[in-house]
């Protein structure tokens, strides 16, 4: 079992929440390793910590338990999970947003129902100190998931916005904005290969209308957008040395469509 623990929430770093849920797990497997991939997750944003977490937590070792707490249903009915997906183990609440990262994978669940795995007490409001943090180190310290809590056959189940194709193009959605403003879509680069080709297009985005897509942003002058492959294999739309989501009026949710020109 790897001795990795990685955390992700939307806690920021102001408070004590993520040095508490560190000090819990080192309580309990004092030779962790605790990498921190992100608190700046924006408060209650289950799809933006399902992005973030998705496109890290397959980079790490095999046995990585990835601590995840983005809870806007903290003490209610919501169960506490935890959950392996291919070879990388996840902890925290079952509100859709493990759904997300697993896409079509198949998966491993239980609830975190198992009482002796959590602190001896426990705040209605903060399980990510009081169950999640003991259950990740736990399962980082050797304990199988199993022994954690009862069987989960299915999780609270959320699935990302698909694109739409048809003869004139393609349309999708905005399902990411980063810290710099650039506007993540759900349109991949095979998507929009299969379906554009070589053919000239016309990207709309909001007000903003673009002739092609290029490489990077420097493939455009400083204050204009561009429509470019990302990192994540999506279609994003930024601007150069700007902020897209400012510049263009343009928020999570918003369409964006490539037409074909005829």
């Amino acid at each position: 079992m790897s001795r990795l623990i990685t955390l992700t929430s939307d806690f920021g770093l102001k408070d004590y929440y993520v040095s508490a849920m560190k000090g819990v797990m080192l309580q309990i497997v004092a030779d962790v390793q605790l990498v921190d991939v992100s608190h700046e997750i924006p408060p209650q944003d289950v799809m933006a910590g399902a992005w973030v977490t998705m496109n890290s937590a397959m980079l790490y070792p095999d046995d990585t338990v990835h601590l995840v707490v983005v809870d806007p249903g903290v003490g209610t009915r919501r169960r506490p999970v935890a959950v392996k997906i291919e070879n990388q183990f996840f902890v925290g609440p079952d509100n859709g947003l493990f759904s997300l990262v697993a896409g079509d994978s198949d998966y491993q669940a239980v609830e975190l129902d198992n009482k002796s795995y959590w602190r001896n007490t426990v705040s209605q409001t903060f399980h990510g100190r009081d169950i999640f943090a003991p259950a990740a180190a736990h399962l980082a310290n050797g304990v199988p998931l199993e022994k954690l809590g009862s069987e989960v056959k299915e999780l609270e189940t959320y699935r990302w916005a698909q694109p739409v194709a048809d003869k004139d193009g393609l349309q999708g959605w905005v399902i990411h904005i980063d810290r710099f403003g650039n506007l993540v879509t759900n349109l991949s680069e095979e998507l929009i290969q299969d379906t554009v080709g070589e053919q000239e297009i016309k990207i709309y985005a909001g007000n903003t209308i673009l002739n092609q897509m290029v490489d990077t942003f420097g493939s455009v002058e400083e204050g204009e957008p561009a429509a470019y492959i990302g990192s994540a294999g999506m279609l994003e739309i930024g601007v150069n040395k700007g902020d897209a989501e400012t510049l263009l009026g343009i928020q999570k949710g918003s369409s964006i469509s490539i037409v074909l020109q005829n």
